[in-house]
């Protein structure tokens, strides 16, 4: 008995939806404007050509440096040790302060992590 009850009451509700008034039709597109009526198109401007860096390579009695500069100003040495891992030293601002980098193509700045034992067992 509840289901039909609720079965002709759903049957009511969708017969009183179907006779809703339709919506009203879109508005048309808007009118394609002529070439002539467009705003100039801006060119950005073109920036100085940047040169290849020059590389100059030091031997030294406990490694190898490469050193980059870009216009006559150092900006980078790739150092590479006899013994152990090579690494990068990069000047960011410009003022002559290095700062060691993992990979010279990620940017990163070198992390030192702390590895304390906290337990132990």
């Amino acid at each position: 008995m509840k289901t039909m009850l609720c079965s002709l009451a759903l049957l009511a509700s969708t017969a009183a939806l179907a006779e809703l008034p339709p919506l009203d039709p879109p508005p048309p597109p808007p009118q394609s404007v002529p070439a002539e009526q467009l705003p100039p198109v801006v060119k950005p401007k073109a920036s100085k050509p940047v040169g290849e860096p020059e590389v100059r390579i030091v031997e030294k009695a406990d490694a190898t440096v490469a050193e980059y500069r870009l216009n006559g100003k150092l900006y980078m040495m790739k150092v590479t040790p006899k013994v152990g891992e090579p690494y990068t030293l990069y000047d960011h601002e410009g003022n002559g302060q290095f700062v060691q980098i993992d990979n010279a193509d990620s940017g990163g700045v070198r992390l030192s992590v702390p590895q304390w034992v906290l337990f132990s067992w």
